[in-house]
């Protein structure tokens, strides 16, 4: 770095204090913004750029224009690189040299005027990022040069600056050495990232300021120190007055402390103020109370010189008997790492974005985000403040392409000052933000000498946060144990008493049609107390707007750019819980659920008592309301509702709910449905918004009546060499001899299948499946009952109202055999029974064991009771509740980036479709299913390799894939390169059985009543 200012925390100039209370530093007077349109200059390779472009009589005026803050590879220049751990440039990592053959240089230039009132005062120009190294001129005069791209860079151009016109050129470079330092699981491109802009201040000046709003030891009373540090620019003493104001959240003062301040020409001055605040309103996620705090510089003879503000929070974050504290109570960080990524605008985030994200992450139950991997934009934190996010500051410091050996620059102390330099300005700028509850050294950098220099330097620095590094492992340099992906590891760390929390700096690794068995991690988590949390990887799938030959618009990733042999780690930047327009994947449902805070348990379901668990740290249930219904298969027949219910943080109450005696009907199923609301509107929470839900079956049941197959009416049944029909009342069932399918259900003069139903041990491979290799260990599965081969077909008049058809199947794939039994029967129902059985023990586990059927077109209208609404697997199905459904099958895909398994519901009692005309087909589980419904087939769903295929890939078919399953094993989620899901819900290569009935709806039949049907 070549003459950038010393680093500070953000904040602006005001002339006044009513304009600093609104803490809109854009329209300060001496705020002038930079963003907008620059001429720009794209070349290759340092070799081919403008030398003299800075020089004012340099004519720009052919250049492009381009868009500043942007990236320039996603506005036409150069190719966006996606790789995960390596280096993106060619040659193999050489710190610290980089490529010169290839290595853009963006020239950038623009004019402007500095308003005629800054006359006389000191001016600034501040980048908030600029990737990855720049220098800079000032009206033809080089001023300076900086890197690291994810802190600001700033100079006094005072003396640079002219009456009028002035122009400011930047010759920017895709790699320096700094690069080395880069090398995070991102988009590896190149520009100007965030806000760039003047400022000005007087001659004397406050150039920076620490806040620490700390509680005392009973947590109770405020105890407010803030460091100040004046600056002069002049070359003779002064004597000046620094005054402190707090106020509250109404603006009104809380406390108030002067003092003199001298400082000797060119010189600085600090001052130290300390204050106490009886009863403080305190700060958290979950109370983010924020004071206002007025720095004002004055005259010798009391007029105002400068003034500015910042919000604070007060709270104390403290590690006590190895657990993580917040103002002395043990908190949950229930979190997610988050890049700053837009689909549409890349690494620059607009206001509206930002604000999105906090919304889904409040909406959702989230109070935690890790900055991965580098300080975000200030404005992130000012929200996080705002609405109660605690914040992991991470450092800009990856070197992972040189793995955690000696190669490590975490071992050169070479490059020591370069990881001081990185973490002391995120410390710096960060400092004032109560949000910012632990420090993080970096990501996947190695350890050693460098890291416990930066380690030390922020317990010199600040002794009121945490310090956090995942490769310190168990090392000194590390007041939190915080893994990765380390489900074996929590049980084992838990079980002994430590001194250090274990809070997973990244776990749930949310790849594509993933987030399984997140409940277990929870249910593991809150056994023992040291383990505290931890977050996602991650929040937001790191596509990129593309559009193909057609006009149509798909999210892009790696090697989507560039030619053959550019290099890229695929679809592995799309790991997130929303899509790269913030739509929500259905996992985030999981998420929500899993970490909600408030839970419901019945005491006794037969005494009608249930405890009412307030999981909040701080907040009693006060404000929510908990409403309750009990469901007759799926419909409510009773509802009540306990307002405001007096539990505090952290304890339970019992509450006896008043429900009737119920009288079960015949088949009927029961369930008591809770759902937590908000009584009053919080932000982004409308009165009436849920944040919990629980759901409980009930104890009663009455039998159906049973129906007796001879009072059925009389089936008709005739064969010829390649056909057998079963022929009813308005239905006729044909099967083919050869194949032993069935090739046709005819009912009232409809369709109701195209094939099937044909068995299947095959679901299109997960971005797990594919990281686990199961793509390739499994593989004899997929066309394992493709591949069937007949070995009988035999028929069986069993009654007059009852015909038997068994088919055997040999499975040469996967030497084992398939029988299917259809029991017809004269009301038009077919009770299918589906046996596999294997005579091989070496098989590997099956991906999905029950068999695929095609629905003709139209069939369109969907209703089910099970699981849902939204899409579940047996590992990830605690959020969705059984209810009865009303939806679509074309409503039943989700857009994953890289295509992949989908849709899928559980524990499905039944399932019915229906044509325009009302006629449809309904299977019902005897006793569950799991199930899917698409208009893409297995095979389109199938990829070759991962992110080998597009959204745009897929054509839309107009007949309905359906599948019928006994089972499929989970998605999983501890990792994406190798974890399995957990053997629990795996499906192992062993027998199996399991059954459904198909039947024929006609208009107006009601499924639930006939789905109780039983037949003996």
């Amino acid at each position: 770095n070549i003459n950038k200012e010393e680093p500070y925390s953000t904040f602006v100039p005001f002339p006044d204090i009513s304009s600093a209370l609104n803490l809109d530093r854009p329209k300060s007077p001496f705020y002038f913004s930079l963003n907008g349109t620059w001429k720009f200059k794209w070349v290759s390779r340092p070799d081919h750029r403008p030398v003299d472009f800075y020089k004012e009589d340099y004519d720009v005026s052919s250049w492009d224009d381009i868009r500043v803050p942007s990236m320039w590879e996603f506005q036409g220049y150069g190719i966006p690189i996606y790789v995960n751990s390596d280096y993106e440039f060619p040659g193999k990592p050489n710190p610290p040299h980089v490529p010169h053959d290839y290595n853009p240089v963006g020239s950038y230039k623009r004019a402007f005027t500095v308003p005629k009132e800054w006359e006389g005062r000191e001016i600034f120009i501040h980048f908030g990022a600029v990737k990855s190294a720049f220098y800079i001129w000032i009206n033809g005069q080089k001023v300076g040069y900086s890197q690291d791209s994810k802190t600001p860079a700033e100079w006094n151009i005072t003396k640079y600056l002219r009456k009028g016109a002035s122009t400011v050129a930047l010759e920017v470079y895709r790699w320096c050495d700094g690069t080395y330092l880069e090398c995070q699981d991102m988009w590896r491109i190149s520009g100007i990232s965030r806000d760039v802009y003047l400022y000005s201040t007087p001659r004397v000046r406050i150039r920076d300021f620490f806040v620490n709003a700390d509680l005392d030891e009973d947590y109770r009373d405020g105890i407010l120190y803030v460091d100040v540090e004046v600056k002069s620019h002049l070359t003779e003493p002064t004597k000046s007055q620094l005054e402190i104001q707090l106020l509250d959240d109404r603006q009104r003062l809380v406390a108030k402390e002067a003092k003199e301040v001298q400082t000797i020409g060119f010189g600085h001055a600090s001052l130290s103020f300390h204050m106490s605040v009886k009863g403080v309103q305190k700060w958290s996620a979950e109370t983010p109370y924020l004071y206002l705090l007025i720095v004002v510089l004055k005259r010798a003879d009391g007029t105002i010189e400068e003034v500015t503000s910042c919000q604070t929070g007060f709270r104390k974050v403290e590690i006590k008997a190895g657990q993580l504290l917040i103002n002395g109570v043990p908190i949950y960080l229930k979190g997610t790492n988050r890049h700053e990524h837009d689909g549409y605008t890349d690494h620059v985030l607009s206001d509206e974005v930002l604000l999105k994200d906090i919304m889904l992450l409040k909406q959702n139950n989230f109070n935690a985000v890790r900055t991965s991997h580098y300080p975000n934009d200030p404005r992130w934190y000012d929200l996080c403040d705002t609405y109660g996010i605690y914040l992991v500051d991470e450092a800009n410091i990856e070197s992972h392409g040189l793995g955690y050996g000696e190669r490590s620059l975490a071992k050169n102390l070479e490059w020591k000052e370069a990881h001081l330099d990185r973490t002391i300005r995120m410390v710096e700028r960060d400092k004032n933000h109560p949000s910012v509850i632990i420090w993080s050294l970096g990501n996947e950098a190695g350890n050693g000498p460098n890291f416990v220099a930066t380690y030390e330097w922020i317990k010199q620095r600040d002794k009121t946060r945490p310090v956090q590094y995942e490769r310190a492992l168990e090392e000194a340099n590390t007041d939190i144990v915080c893994p990765m992906y380390s489900w074996s590891y929590l049980e084992s760390y838990g079980s002994r008493v430590r001194e250090r929390p274990l809070i997973m700096c990244e776990y749930a690794h949310a790849m594509g049609n993933s987030t399984g068995n997140f409940q277990d991690y929870w249910d593991l988590i809150e056994k023992y107390p040291q383990l505290q949390g931890g977050f996602i990887w991650d929040w937001v799938d790191q596509g990129f707007v593309k559009v193909d030959e057609k006009g149509e618009k798909y999210w892009a990733y790696g090697g989507d750019w560039g030619p053959p042999g550019t290099p890229s780690d695929q679809n592995f930047l799309c790991n997130g819980l929303v899509l790269p327009d913030r739509t929500p994947h259905p996992a985030l449902h999981e998420v929500k659920k899993v970490y909600q805070c408030v839970k419901i348990k019945p005491v006794m379901l037969s005494t009608d008592q249930f405890e009412i668990f307030n999981k909040h740290d701080f907040i009693n249930l006060d404000r929510f309301e908990v409403r309750w219904e009990v469901v007759e298969d799926g419909k409510r027949i009773a509802s009540g509702v306990v307002s405001r219910p007096e539990v505090p943080p952290r304890s339970s109450r019992i509450v006896t709910l008043g429900l009737s005696a119920l009288k079960p009907k015949p088949g009927a199923e029961y369930f008591i449905n809770f759902s937590t609301v908000m009584s009053e509107a919080e932000p982004f929470k409308p009165k009436g918004f849920e944040v919990a839900t629980d759901q409980y079956p009930l104890p009663v049941r009455s039998e159906v009546p049973i129906t007796r197959v001879s009072t059925l009416p009389p089936l008709q049944l005739s064969e010829d060499e390649r056909t057998t029909t079963v022929q009813g009342k308005e239905f006729t069932i044909t099967f083919d001899k050869p194949s032993g399918s069935m090739s046709s259900f005819l009912f009232k003069g409809s369709h109701l299948i195209e094939r099937g139903p044909e068995p299947n041990f095959w679901r299109p491979p997960t971005d797990n499946d594919f990281g686990s290799k199961t793509h390739q260990t499994s593989a004899v599965w997929q066309k394992a009952g493709d591949n069937r081969v007949l070995r009988s077909f035999e028929v069986k008049k069993v009654s007059a109202g009852e015909v038997l058809v068994t088919v055997r199947f040999d499975l040469p794939d996967v030497r084992s055999e398939f029988r299917a039994e259809y029991r017809i029967l004269g009301g038009g129902d077919i009770l299918v029974a589906n046996h596999f059985k294997t005579r091989e023990a070496n098989l590997p586990e099956i991906p999905r064991f029950g068999v695929k059927m095609r629905l003709p077109r139209g069939f369109e209208a969907m209703q089910y009771y099970g699981r849902g609404p939204h899409e579940n697997y047996c590992d990830r199905n605690t959020s969705a509740h059984v209810g009865l459904y009303e939806s679509t099958v074309s409503d039943q895909y989700f857009p994953y980036i890289s295509p992949q398994e989908n849709g899928n519901k559980t524990d499905v009692r039944w399932i019915a479709f229906t044509n325009e005309k009302g006629v449809g087909l309904m299977a019902v589980g005897r006793p569950l299913l799991s199930m899917s419904a698409l208009h893409y087939t297995i095979e389109d769903l199938t990829q070759e390799s991962r992110g080998s295929r597009h959204t745009v890939d897929l054509t839309k078919r107009d007949f309905v894939a359906l599948n019928l399953d006994y089972m499929q094993r989970g998605v999983g989620g501890d990792d994406s390169w190798w974890a399995k899901p957990h053997a629990q819900y795996c499906l192992l290569a062993k027998s199996y059985s399991y059954e459904f009935r198909l039947r024929p709806l006609a208009k107006g039949d009601d499924p639930m009543r006939l789905s109780k049907q039983r037949f003996e």
